[in-house]
């Protein structure tokens, strides 16, 4: 059976894209932070296994990597999100929403890369942010972590396809998750008047993109945008 690792994998957008791998024939590995309850409970509905995962902190994804084994695809899909104006930013949450999107993604591509590359097989598919391709006013530090994440993706797909390894990023808009909690309802009408398919992207919509990005054998470095046409 493929398999499938996926960290942040409890979250809104997290649990769409486990189902979406476990619906197309994926073992899957939820990597959950804090969220204990809800990644077994999800890992139950779909027949894989949850495991504690912590990017920040390499001796939890070595134990981590070290539980799944032999990996299939890859979904760094673990994330923050905060709003701040730039000189309100201090070094601490800057640093810290770098350590979770760069250095997670790094750590966890780091650390199953060897596997794949002796396997000659692989997918690698990391979770950005259009924010990350255009700038976001108030939210300097995770818009430069998604731009970032999507350099990453660039860089090191022309390095490992020579293995035949694939590694591609979903660039989602505005998804209808916990992350839009502090919104109002008005709010998040103005945000689907503004998007050109008239409403809020869902979860699903990102898992689905997620799936091609995992599986199309001939893509490869391309970031897959998931916006509604917000950014074009």
């Amino acid at each position: 059976m493929k398999t499938a690792a996926v960290s942040g994998g409890a979250g809104g957008i997290g649990s769409a894209i486990c189902r979406m791998l476990s619906s197309s024939g994926y073992k899957v590995f939820v990597g959950y932070n804090h969220s204990k309850k809800s990644a077994e409970a999800l890992a139950a509905e779909i027949g894989g296994a949850a495991l504690q995962l912590d990017v920040c902190r390499a001796e939890s994804v070595r134990t981590f990597t070290e539980a799944v084994g032999r990996c299939d695809v890859l979904v760094n899909n673990a994330g923050i999100a905060a709003q701040r104006l730039f000189t309100d930013i201090t070094e601490d949450e800057w640093d810290a929403m770098f350590d979770v999107h760069v250095k997670g993604t790094y750590r966890l591509c780091r650390a199953f890369l060897p596997g794949m590359i002796r396997e000659k097989a692989g997918s690698i598919v990391n979770i950005a942010s259009m924010w990350g391709q255009v700038g976001a006013s108030c939210e300097v530090h995770y818009s430069a972590a998604k731009a970032a994440v999507i350099g990453m993706t660039r860089a090191l797909a022309k390095e490992v396809g020579p293995s035949d390894i694939r590694v591609n990023c979903v660039s989602p808009g505005v998804i209808e998750t916990e992350m839009l909690a502090g919104f109002s309802s008005e709010d998040k009408k103005a945000l689907a008047e503004e998007t050109p398919l008239g409403r809020i992207g869902t979860p699903r919509d990102v898992a689905g993109a997620v799936l091609y990005a995992a599986e199309a054998p001939f893509l490869t470095g391309q970031v897959i945008a998931i916006n509604g046409g917000f950014v074009v």
